[in-house]
């Protein structure tokens, strides 16, 4: 753990820590975001199908929930550094590779190999956070990393596309590439060797599976990392489909509730992360996620209102949803046992996919169209939502956590 003058104050040390994990986040959530906008583009190149461009883009996804679950075998039986430095290095090739793709066929290739290396660095990310930050200071500092989120939303993808239509599509990818480069080189220097979780008795690969799995804190914090994510993706697949079929908004005006919402949850990210850790995570958690119910149903009841008020409402629930995420992952985090701690973060990245899945699929069962085209039952899809959000608030009071001061427990 990188030591400090105070638990209160990082050191320069753990602040180029941060903010090169975020730097590993940010290229890695870019390279997946950058595929849909790019469809025109590659479909035109590749003289491929809608379906085929589909494959395309969920490839990254399948592969990197593939290897999220294949991780929970290995992540615990290396020092983290290294392990680290090997798969971001795989990724940054495989992610120039995409950019050098001549055919449809290799681009594939590419896609499967970037989400198979690029997957497990998010838990592997936040595994190291836990490791390396004291409690005391760890929600300030999963909302440096997670600001990485906004930054790919606000900056990363207007400029990717950008070199996209002055360059062409796989320039974006070279530069992701090179950026990634850079930020291994930051990692191998800022990063210190972490490997205490190695040290007494090692469990064999399937035995530290089992002591996951096996153990009731880690169900509840996974059965809360699934309440998580699935409050938000029953509503988030289905914003665009609404708002301009019910509210009457045009393809020009769609982009202004993502750049609100990213440019909003850059600047208090870091404000949330600092009132978890002066006010308590369990509180501050509960506070959002009640506060997220009412902007989460309001978005789908909206009639036809002007643009500045969607922006109110979209930017409101984008702000209290990425915001719960702050002290939600710090805790997660801190509900393993530090010895099964990379193990059980590969479990719960894997978990987060399937939440996401299994929540659009309720949710685009439950909305429906009627005769006029319009959006029917949207509402319901929130309120599912809302239920998940409030047994997420019961869930988390549940849990156990390691080197949380008893205060920390208590909190409401």
């Amino acid at each position: 753990m990188i030591s400090s003058s105070s638990n209160a104050t990082a050191s320069p040390r753990e602040k180029a820590l941060l903010l090169t994990l975020a730097g590993v986040q940010f290229t890695h959530i870019l390279d997946f975001m950058i595929m849909m906008p790019l469809g025109p583009q590659l479909t035109r190149l590749f003289g491929i199908s809608d379906a085929q461009f589909g494959l395309l883009v969920s490839a990254y996804t399948f592969a990197a929930g593939a290897s999220g679950l294949a991780a929970s075998t290995y992540l615990d039986r290396f020092d983290r550094k290294k392990l680290l430095l090997i798969l971001y290095t795989l990724f940054a090739l495989a992610t120039l590779a995409c950019g050098l793709a001549p055919t449809f066929g290799f681009l594939m290739a590419a896609r499967v190999a970037a989400g198979l290396f690029g997957g497990v660095l998010t838990a592997l990310c936040q595994t190291i956070v836990a490791d390396a930050v004291p409690f005391e200071r760890r929600g300030r500092a999963m909302g440096v990393v997670m600001s990485s989120f906004s930054v790919s939303t606000v900056a990363g993808v207007p400029l990717s596309l950008w070199i996209a239509s002055h360059w062409g599509w796989n320039w974006p990818f070279i530069a992701i590439a090179a950026l990634s480069g850079l930020f291994a080189v930051g990692a191998l220097y800022s990063l210190p060797s972490l490997s205490g979780h190695l040290d007494g008795e090692r469990a064999g690969t399937w035995q530290g599976i089992a002591r996951v799995l096996r153990e009731p804190n880690h169900l509840r914090a996974l059965l809360f990392t699934a309440l998580m994510m699935f409050t938000g993706f029953t509503v988030i697949p289905y914003i665009t489909i609404y708002l301009q079929a019910n509210v009457g908004l045009t393809d020009a005006e769609i982009p202004w509730l993502y750049l609100c919402g990213g440019v909003a949850t850059l600047f208090t990210a870091r404000l949330v992360g600092r009132m978890a850790d002066h006010l308590g995570k369990v509180r501050v958690f509960s506070w959002l996620a009640l506060a997220l119910a009412f902007p989460l149903v309001g978005m789908t009841v909206l009639p036809q209102v002007p643009l500045w008020v969607v922006l109110a409402v979209s930017t409101s629930m984008f702000v209290f949803m990425s915001g719960r995420m702050i002290p939600g992952m710090a805790l997660v985090t801190s509900a393993a046992d530090p010895a099964l701690r990379g193990t059980f973060m590969a479990f719960s990245s894997a978990v987060q996919s399937a939440a996401m899945g299994a929540a659009a699929f309720v949710g685009g069962h439950i909305i429906q169209r009627d005769a006029a085209g319009l959006v029917r039952n949207y509402w319901l899809a929130a309120l599912v939502g809302v239920a998940a959000s409030l047994l997420s608030i019961v869930v988390v009071r549940t849990l156990r956590l390691h080197g949380a001061p008893g205060v920390e427990r208590q909190s409401v």
